[in-house]
């Protein structure tokens, strides 16, 4: 250990921008067992290791980091594994500039953070090819049934939990493949989907069933569903995305981040999907606006790149050190070809024939911190220009959808976001038996955060099915 006196912060290689262009592929390659030890050896061992207080998960980073500096692989993939439901998607996907390595003492040190993210997606992928992951076998099975809503992260990590508890699992999905996120929003250059597709198996060799174009609601009733099951986590996420209300917002080919990813994603897995191949959801040849500075305007401007957009620029109404999205995935859109125009908003969108074909865009400047505690963007009097567009698409945010109405369950406990109204860490609601974890109700959030919340929700849930076991056998 403590070898960051020595050896420089090192990446798995990178491909290069021409080259990834031309692709969905992962953009890094995996490390070799030498490099993923060296760079493993090169964490101090910290006292307070901020890395994993830092960490959503509490993922004992110090140890498996140890561990793989020895050459001792499954030990360290087994400690990765005991609080992460999916280590090797999150090795891929969460913004560890944000989280752990941002944190990482050597990274304030100016050493450069040990590679964590990569780290701990080799020890998961070293685990799948040496065949140490095996379906799960629960000691005992608990004879009670549990009903999950949505196929999601959230969803996942809690049917994995409850089922090795010994639960009977049920997730239930309106898509036509579980993965929710992972599968149709989030870009095979950030997570190849076979990675999704095996975890997924996985689950299902385990003995969880999934139940697919399910709408709750429509083709099932929620009370049913409570009829069946012993409980009930809803962990649906937030899909009903933010609108942006200025002139000519209604103009043809202005279209919402998240139908257009998934459209791409389906066409990497082989479907069929006429928008794309008509032109609608297709940024080959076009001009590309994207509006937003989070991690799904990265992925817009990032996609749009990969299916030969003429141009592309992402109009971000602050500047960047204040955007939300990962620092890394800037830089990468910018090594792809992507241009920033920070300080700037639509002013009003422009067209002929019913069609957008270019944005007037106001610029801005930083006043002072809002309630978000970032600079408040107030716009620049009389500073506007005119922009090319013959794509728009809008990366604003997601927003609880209106659960009670689709559901058909006008009683189902909600805020007035329109999240479930339910219990801090438990994840339970007021309705017996009924829990929620995850972006329904934290609000659109990281898949890592999903991934906690469903783990402590399927704790609570389990104590709950307990307590019936043990209140029944009283009544016996």
């Amino acid at each position: 250990m403590l070898k960051f006196v020595t050896d420089a912060q090192t990446y798995p290689h990178k491909r290069t921008p021409d080259v990834r262009r031309e692709d969905f592929n992962e953009i890094y390659q995996r490390y070799a067992p030498n490099s993923a030890a060296d760079q493993s050896g090169r964490c101090s061992q910290c006292g307070v290791p901020y890395c994993q207080i830092h960490c959503p998960l509490s993922n004992n980073i110090p140890d498996w980091l140890m561990l793989t500096a020895n050459g001792r692989l499954k030990e360290a993939w087994a400690v990765s594994n005991e609080t992460n439901s999916f280590p090797e998607i999150c090795g891929r996907i969460c913004p560890q500039d944000r989280l752990c390595e941002g944190q990482c003492v050597i990274e304030q040190s100016g050493h450069g953070a040990v590679t964590i993210g990569s780290v701990e997606k080799y020890l998961t992928d070293t685990a799948w090819s040496e065949g140490w992951i095996k379906p799960i076998i629960p000691q005992e099975e608990q004879g009670q049934s549990v009903g999950i809503i949505g196929a999601g992260p959230g969803g996942l990590a809690a049917a994995e939990r409850l089922r090795r508890r010994g639960y009977d699992v049920h997730i239930y999905d309106r898509y036509d493949r579980a993965g929710g996120l992972l599968i149709y929003g989030i870009p095979g250059f950030k997570l190849e989907k076979d990675v999704v597709l095996r975890r997924i198996k996985w689950l299902e060799d385990s003995g969880i069933s999934f139940h697919l174009n399910i709408e709750i609601g429509t083709d099932i009733t929620f009370q049913a569903l409570r009829a069946k099951h012993d409980t009930i986590l809803i962990a649906t996420g937030v899909y009903l995305p933010r609108h942006i209300d200025v002139k000519g917002a209604d103009l043809d080919n202005i279209t919402e981040a998240l139908p257009f990813l998934t459209a791409s994603n389906r066409k990497g897995l082989g479907d069929s999907v006429p928008a794309f191949d008509q032109g609608q959801l297709n940024a080959k040849g076009k001009e590309v606006v994207v509006i937003g500075g989070g991690d799904t305007a990265m992925d817009c401007v990032r996609t749009a790149i990969r299916q030969e957009a003429r141009s592309v620029t992402c109009l971000y109404r602050r500047d960047r050190e204040n955007m939300p999205g990962s620092q890394r995935e800037v830089a990468n859109a910018e090594e792809e070809g992507v241009k920033f125009a920070w300080l700037t908003t639509p002013a009003e969108f422009v067209g002929q024939n019913g069609a957008v074909d270019g944005v007037i865009v106001q610029h801005m400047r930083l006043g002072p911190p809002d309630k978000s505690g970032r600079r408040a963007p107030m716009p620049v009097e009389e500073k506007t220009q005119h922009m090319k567009a013959d794509l728009v698409l809008k990366a604003l945010g997601f927003e609880a959808e209106d659960l009670p109405n689709l559901f058909q369950q006008p009683d189902l406990p909600v805020t007035p976001w329109g999240t479930i109204k339910a219990a801090p860490i438990t994840g339970a609601t007021e309705m017996a038996g009924v829990f929620a974890a995850g972006d329904i109700v934290r609000g659109a959030s990281l898949v890592v955060w999903a991934i906690r919340d469903a783990r402590d929700a399927a704790d609570a849930m389990a104590a709950y099915m307990r307590s019936k076991v043990a209140i029944g056998t009283a009544a016996e």
